[in-house]
């Protein structure tokens, strides 16, 4: 088996509560003769992933990806057709990766992604900033923020379920 040990690194999960942490400092290890590094947040597979085992950050990271997919898009087709522009904002805005994932963040962060996706979709169509967004949403045809969160973990649990696989299907959230 080979490593990488330059993107191997370690992390320490603190217990939920507080007077249970057995130790706060842990001996080196090492891999290969290389020592390892313990960090407090590491990004796997696109994912953030913190010891504190809450999802803000990652949230923090899908607001950003998606500020600049529809600054992207709002650049480079900004005279296009309504219709055309839809098809780009369903293809490039609407794919959360891994949202489905999410089970532990705070109502702040999760309403600052939910806005987020507010003002892109009025950025990218034009409207204005006081504009209704339940009537946008309909005059558009695009799905709410909670009904895309809600199809995200739906269609994961899914996939889950329909594994062959043992172990990942007894995972199901």
């Amino acid at each position: 088996m080979t490593f990488n040990t330059k993107k191997t690194v370690c992390m320490t999960y603190n217990p939920c509560n507080r007077r249970k942490i057995v130790c706060s400092s842990f001996p080196q290890f090492t891999l290969a003769g290389c020592k390892l590094q313990f960090v407090d947040k590491f990004r796997y597979l696109g994912n953030i992933i913190d010891n504190c085992l809450c999802d803000d950050q990652d949230i923090q990271r899908e607001i950003k990806a998606l500020f600049t997919r529809t600054n992207i898009l709002c650049r480079r087709f900004y005279r296009c057709s309504t219709g055309v522009k839809l098809k780009l904002f369903r293809s490039f805005c609407i794919c959360f990766y891994n949202v489905a994932l999410w089970s532990n963040f705070t109502v702040n962060a999760y309403k600052k992604l939910s806005l987020c996706y507010s003002k892109c979709i009025k950025s990218f169509f034009g409207y204005a900033k006081h504009s209704s967004v339940t009537g946008m949403l309909f005059e558009l045809g695009l799905p709410s923020f909670d009904t895309l969160m809600h199809n995200c973990k739906i269609s994961f649990n899914r996939c889950l379920s329909l594994s062959e696989n043992l172990l990942v299907r007894h995972t199901l959230f």
